[in-house]
């Protein structure tokens, strides 16, 4: 009885893991026959419809596209590449046809607003900010790039009432001011509002007083060969004398510095071989006469005396050529070496020889206020 119930159990399992076997064996070929099945069933009977493989999707949906594929290239919906293909354009009310994107909208915008605005004038806007009325720069704006320090210290000199506008003590920030017409002035001497240069060079023996020299000889430009302004030179020095000369680009300045009429004053250091008489200062101060007329020094004084060796000084306002040395040679006393120690209110002091530098505008408005600028 064991036995049999043994075999019968081991016949009834083995038959039940066949069938199981079976079974998922079925079950496998079922899901390949439901598969099937299932989508003859969803097309029979409408429900829903055969899903495409993503290589099989196509998104050419535009004009001239079909079933198959588009018309003619890779068509330019292909180029979206988001799910679904880029939307179609769609028919809007009217008639009209909304644009295929933004850019074509924009485009189409843009093309209808220059037909409406062609041929009408332009429309100047009021000005509503503050003090947009006033025309011009404000005034520590003008200052600042003059050199006077930053903004700020521009508003401590007119809170410190020291800027005056056309004569008028400017008392109230903000005010605007028209850099060519408006006179500005700092503590009385006039501010050169303009994008004016002013240098002076310790001119040394030997240096033409040009901006170039045909012959190639070291002249005033070689000095000034990095600016981005053209200058021109003051009057001039002999190639022989040392000391100031003036750079600039003001040209009103340059012509008023060496016009007679405003009489500018120059000094000048010479070297001469006495002894000299007692009365060779008022000689030249009563004038000596030169091929081209009288000339005459507005001071004179003995600076150094070595032996026989002078060194005296000369102040004149005249500028002819070589004026100096043809006045101490007519009286007897021809210069060994002659420098130019000052050209109005701007003096050498320790500027080396060769040495170039920018005027300070306390400097620049003191050579306007001598020649009434």
């Amino acid at each position: 009885m064991r036995s049999s119930s043994g075999r019968n159990s081991s016949g009834n399992n083995g038959g039940s893991r066949g069938g199981n076997s079976g079974g998922r064996g079925g079950s496998g070929g079922g899901r390949g026959d439901y598969r099937g099945a299932g989508n003859a069933r969803d097309d029979k009977q409408g429900g829903r419809p055969k899903k495409p493989r993503p290589e099989e999707r196509r998104y050419d949906v535009g004009p001239g596209a079909t079933k198959d594929g588009p018309k003619s290239g890779r068509g330019a919906s292909a180029r979206g590449g988001a799910k679904g293909g880029p939307r179609q354009s769609q028919a809007t009310g009217r008639g009209r046809t909304a644009p295929a994107s933004s850019r074509e909208y924009d485009a189409r915008a843009e093309e209808r607003n220059r037909e409406r605005y062609a041929g009408k004038k332009d429309v100047k806007l009021p000005k509503t900010f503050p003090g947009a009325e006033q025309e011009g720069e404000r005034l520590q704006k003008v200052l600042a790039r003059a050199g006077y320090g930053s903004r700020r210290a521009c508003e401590e000199l007119i809170e410190q009432a020291r800027v005056e506008i056309n004569g008028e003590i400017v008392l109230e920030q903000g005010r605007r001011v028209d850099p060519e017409k408006d006179e500005v002035k700092v503590d009385g001497l006039t501010v050169a509002t303009q994008s004016y240069q002013f240098f002076s060079l310790n001119k040394p023996a030997g240096v033409v007083s040009t901006m170039e020299d045909p012959e190639g000889r070291q002249c005033l430009g070689d000095y000034v060969t990095n600016r981005e302004t053209r200058l021109f030179h003051v009057g001039r020095l002999d190639t022989e004398t040392e000391g100031v000369i003036l750079l600039t680009n003001h040209g009103e300045l340059a012509h008023r510095l060496t016009h007679p009429k405003y009489g500018v004053k120059k000094t000048y250091l010479a070297a001469i071989v006495g002894p000299i008489p007692r009365d060779l200062g008022k000689r030249l101060k009563d004038g000596i006469q030169l091929e081209d007329g009288y000339a005459r020094a507005d001071h004179f004084r003995v600076v150094e005396q070595t032996g026989k060796n002078y060194l005296v000084e000369v102040t004149l306002h005249e500028g002819r050529k070589h004026i100096v040395r043809r006045m101490l040679a007519e009286a007897g006393f021809p210069v060994e070496k002659l420098v130019r120690t000052s050209f109005g209110p701007i003096t050498l002091g320790d500027q080396k020889s060769g040495w170039l530098r920018r005027l300070s505008n306390t400097e620049v408005g003191m050579l306007m206020k001598e020649v009434d600028l």
